[in-house]
């Protein structure tokens, strides 16, 4: 597995927000977080790819957001928030090397993280940061490969993955407050602690799961479904908005696909 990440802005503070309050973030812990995250990634058996910073784009370190990777091709998006526009153009440059590269065009926008593949069925969520355009671009872009797109309302959160991720075959970690649950009926859906309102967001890599450690009623919950978890601390990153999935960009070598 490759994982494309970048290291954090010194910029951070400066981050966009929707739907957390502004606190202050140290800067140098968020970077130690960010390290020990991707220790966590070469533990599950992550090649980790390392961006620089940019200085000037305090919401780059998501590289989640500016691209889909598939088996076939990757998807530049065009990300909601105008002021993350210019991020993607070296994550394209890093995803050239491992697949052929599409784009969604204006007047379309889409995050990285409102887009969840489940087999050949791609969630998207369909609120503030992706439209109806980007949805539908992104639909036609992927026609040819076989893949079903769908729109999937979500209220309360920034991104789909805020609400539901992918945890092992045919599982889903849900909050139901933010999406319709009954929109993934065939899946197993284990529902977050209503404690831990943000605790949905997990990043399955093999047979382990990367889930925040502040969570640990919802690790409970997923550890008696029969799930490894590996819990990491990423507090500083989360006062940005920010989630295990959004800090990288895994997808399998060319070389390891069927």
């Amino acid at each position: 597995m490759i994982a494309i990440t970048r290291d954090v802005s010194p910029s951070l503070a400066g981050c966009e927000l929707s739907f957390v309050p502004r606190t202050a973030i140290d800067i140098d812990r968020a970077i130690a977080q960010h390290d020990a995250y991707r220790d966590a990634l070469r533990a599950l058996g992550c090649d980790v790819i390392t961006l620089p910073a940019q200085a000037g784009m305090p919401d780059a370190v998501f590289v989640e957001d500016v691209a889909i990777v598939l088996d076939e091709v990757a998807v530049m998006t065009r990300p909601g928030a105008a002021s993350r526009r210019g991020e993607g153009a070296s994550v394209g440059e890093a995803l050239a090397e491992y697949r052929p590269l599409l784009r969604i065009e204006s007047p379309g926008t889409l995050d990285g993280g409102d887009v969840l593949r489940v087999g050949r069925t791609i969630y998207v969520g369909q609120a503030a940061r992706s439209n109806a355009e980007g949805i539908a671009q992104l639909r036609a872009l992927l026609a040819p490969f076989g893949y079903d797109v769908r729109a999937v309302p979500t209220h309360g959160c920034l991104h789909l993955k805020s609400a539901v991720t992918l945890v092992a075959e045919n599982s889903l970690l849900v909050q139901p407050e933010w999406v319709d649950a009954s929109v993934f009926a065939g899946y197993r859906c284990i529902a977050v602690d209503p404690a831990e309102e943000h605790a949905a967001n997990a990043l399955r890599i093999g047979d382990g799961v990367i889930h925040p450690a502040c969570f640990p009623r919802t690790r409970q919950r997923l550890e008696e479904a029969g799930i490894r978890v590996v819990p990491v601390d990423i507090s500083e990153l989360q006062k940005a908005e920010g989630a295990v999935t959004c800090c990288s960009l895994v997808f399998p070598a060319a070389e390891s696909l069927p």
